[in-house]
């Protein structure tokens, strides 16, 4: 049987996706373009906003439209949160974020007899973690490692923990013999990712905690880098900053989650901390490595979020001296309580807002650059582009190079010598 897949949305999505092609090509079927005549179309949706929303609707309706005696099977988080709307799209399958094998079981089976049908479980009743093949995306050199699943947070804004449901971890014998194998397929790096891999380990009340597992992982692949997903800014304190400062296969690069720096609106967010106990994560940081990068994500326009409470962000972000950032205008989200809140920002002003807060990011982004120019970093050379081989340095940094002949998946050292846009310019050295 052929197959394509399109996914929709964040890295676990991405994971996820990857892993259902796995199996299917490890089961005798054939992954094709998305574009291309297939039997099976599978659709992987996001949720996290009313836009994200809208997308999964329009990529499953132009797939009724492009293939109308295909089967189209749809999972992911819109179809957890809203099946029947995905059943009436003209959906044969219909699932949600939870037993991907048992999901892709059913549809292999059931594929000839198209009779449809709607299986979404309850994401609170889970119980234990569903361990997928680990791997990367076809033409990828970093692999991704899912440790984690499910969210405790309830941020206002957010439908995640709804559809996700409670706190899995990977137990860690799994995620070190996963990481073996990704170090035996050769890949170079691997990604950990999951909806918040700072809760790793906590529902088994032990004492386990991501850094026991970031440990075991390093040790495990040494000749591998391990990169670190989005972490909770508490994650970051002085034990796991000394142990991850002894640790030389870990990338510095650490994206902590901050979404506004003005206190009253990380209130109205549910946030579970403050500017100060923020900036102190960076302080921790930059004690225990050189010029780490701290990278952020930032949501302007939240609901009653004044002009002087956004110029308190502005000057939040000067001070924590983020190497880049991800910028959004909040986007109303039905079915959370920020949705309901008074004070809605009108769009005029949360785009106008996001390009003034873009303007600092791009800023401080350049600060940060400038200060590897004439330093030497180890890069994983990925892709040609433009005449350049280009990839990532350890602090995420994106580096161009003049090279020769094949590069994909190539370490090399290079000298930096000039600031290009959003990236580093350097030259292989022999």
């Amino acid at each position: 049987m052929r197959f394509a897949i399109y996914t929709l949305g964040c890295k676990v999505n991405q994971y996820e996706s990857q892993a259902m092609q796995t199996v299917l090509e490890e089961r005798g079927h054939t992954l094709v373009p998305f574009e291309a005549e297939a039997e099976l179309y599978l659709v992987n949706t996001c949720s996290v906003t009313a836009v994200s929303d809208r997308k999964s609707r329009q990529i499953i309706r132009r797939t009724r439209r492009a293939h109308p005696d295909a089967v189209i099977a749809v999972c992911g988080c819109y179809a957890q949160a809203s099946p029947e709307q995905v059943a009436d799209l003209g959906v044969d399958f219909v699932s949600g974020t939870g037993d991907r094998m048992a999901f892709l079981e059913q549809v292999q089976r059931e594929a000839d007899r198209r009779r449809a049908w709607v299986q979404v479980d309850d994401p609170f009743r889970r119980e234990g973690f569903e361990v997928l093949p680990a791997g990367g995306l076809e033409g990828r050199t970093r692999a991704m490692l899912k440790v984690q699943d499910g969210c405790r947070n309830f941020c206002t804004y957010c439908i995640i923990p709804y559809v996700r449901g409670t706190l899995r971890s990977e137990p860690l014998s799994s995620a070190v013999e996963q990481a073996r194998q990704l170090a035996e397929a050769g890949y170079q790096e691997i990604v950990l990712t999951g909806i918040e891999i700072s809760s790793w380990g906590a529902e088994w009340k032990d004492g386990s905690g991501l850094i026991d597992l970031v440990e075991a992982l390093c040790s495990a692949a040494p000749g591998l880098r391990i990169r670190l997903g989005s972490l909770e800014p508490r994650t970051i304190t002085e034990d796991f900053c000394r142990r991850a400062a002894a640790l030389p296969n870990l990338c510095p690069h650490f994206h902590l989650s901050l979404q506004s720096g003005c206190d009253a609106v990380l209130r109205r967010m549910n946030r579970r901390y403050d500017t100060e106990r923020f900036l102190e994560s960076c302080r921790l940081l930059r004690a225990a490595f050189d010029r780490p990068a701290i990278t952020t994500d930032l949501i302007v326009g939240f609901p009653g979020e004044t002009e002087e409470e956004f110029r308190e962000t502005l000057a939040f972000l000067e001070r924590a001296a983020f190497s880049a950032m991800h910028i959004f205008p909040y986007s109303r989200r039905p079915g959370t309580p920020a949705a309901k809140m008074e004070g809605q920002v009108p769009n005029a002003v949360r785009e106008e807002r996001a390009h003034r807060a873009a303007q600092a990011a791009a800023a401080l982004e350049a600060r940060y650059l400038a200060s590897w120019v004439g330093e030497t970093l180890p890069v994983l050379l990925e892709e040609e582009r433009d005449g350049l081989w280009q990839g990532h340095a350890p602090n995420y940094v994106l580096v161009r190079v003049p090279a020769e002949g094949n590069r994909h998946n190539v370490m090399a050292d290079v000298r930096i010598t000039g600031v290009g846009e959003g990236c580093l310019l350097g030259e292989p050295e022999a």
